[in-house]
């Protein structure tokens, strides 16, 4: 299977209805960006999930939904919420590298403290309806934090680990520690996931050749430089026959007459426009998009940075326009 990976504000609802739109089946299911434990009021919390509603989701890649958090009684009472909508999975991020999450032992910060995650599973194995996926680093501070964490989840009924060989502390720089991951992989005695790095269709097919085992691979930013990329990865497309344009028209002919990237933008920038948000965040939005998006489109770097120093929202889309005919 190829999941999208979750990015905060990247890969939320406005992008999973544009690419399967634009895509259809492209992606077997998505796990979403994380819903914080810590922020709003779980007894009502409509907004907090949003972005997983499933009435908003209707046409959407199917997702599961993420928990962000070490606060056990907050996670039953979200996980049994996102159940009582219809979500028979909920995942655990036990990834996320940024700073000022880990610090407070949430994402990443927590595989330091193996006893933290066996007491959060004490309390919370028993007590959800839905199943519980896991995603995962190697640790933070070190690749080796992992090895007291897989004895824990292998206690558990876990429905499946995704692993980002890559410890928190890295962020996402440095290469994925494929050597790790090779010595944990024959521990690990739940369902495999591989992330990290996948942005070409020789790094799909390095991973599932290293790794034959792992049937399912998560990608992320690999599909914002190369929206087309899961698509060549199903259709066995090399990268390098992109060029040629025989492989685009046979992708635009599986997804209903999608014609290029381009258009995959546009639909993305005016969905942004059609959003209920200020100019102010419109801009913002479309040029954290551009930053991504711009990678896989044909142009100089130059041209390509004009979107980046536009202030208006009619200069920003006129822009993008003109760079993505």
């Amino acid at each position: 299977m190829l999941i999208l990976a979750p990015m905060q504000g990247l890969t939320e609802l406005l992008f999973r209805k544009a690419f399967e739109r634009c895509y259809p089946c492209a992606f077997d299911y998505a796990i979403s960006p994380f819903l914080s434990l810590t922020h709003g009021n779980l007894r009502n919390a409509g907004k907090k999930v949003e972005d997983v509603l499933p009435e908003l989701n209707e046409g959407c890649i199917p997702v599961v939904p993420q928990l962000l958090g070490h606060e056990a009684d907050g996670f039953v009472e979200l996980a049994n919420r996102l159940y009582e909508l219809g979500y028979n999975e909920v995942n655990w991020n036990m990834g996320c590298p940024m700073r000022r999450v880990a610090a407070k032992h949430r994402g990443s910060g927590i595989l330091p403290y193996p006893d933290e995650v066996m007491e959060i599973l004490d309390y919370v194995m028993p007590r959800i309806k839905p199943a519980l996926s896991v995603k995962m680093r190697l640790g933070y501070r070190s690749s080796d934090e992992i090895d007291a964490i897989i004895p824990i989840l292998n206690n558990y009924p876990i429905a499946n680990v995704t692993v980002h060989p890559r410890i928190g502390k890295q962020l996402y720089s440095g290469r994925p520690d494929l050597e790790k991951f090779t010595e944990i992989l024959p521990k690990i005695a739940h369902k495999i996931i591989y992330n990290g790095d996948i942005f070409t269709v020789n790094d799909y097919h390095k991973i599932r050749t290293f790794f034959p085992e792992v049937k399912d691979v998560m990608i992320g930013r690999g599909v914002l430089y190369n929206p087309l990329l899961p698509n060549q990865i199903r259709m066995e497309f090399p990268d390098d026959f992109l060029d040629g344009g025989v492989a685009r028209n046979a992708i635009r002919m599986n997804c209903g007459g999608v014609m290029k990237e381009g258009d995959f933008v546009v639909s993305l920038m005016e969905d942004i426009l059609r959003m209920e948000i200020s100019q102010d965040a419109k801009v913002r939005k479309m040029k954290e998009y551009w930053c991504l998006l711009s990678k896989g489109l044909p142009g100089t770097e130059e041209r390509k940075r004009k979107v980046l120093h536009a202030e208006s929202l009619e200069a920003v889309f006129d822009l993008i326009l003109e760079m993505t005919k």
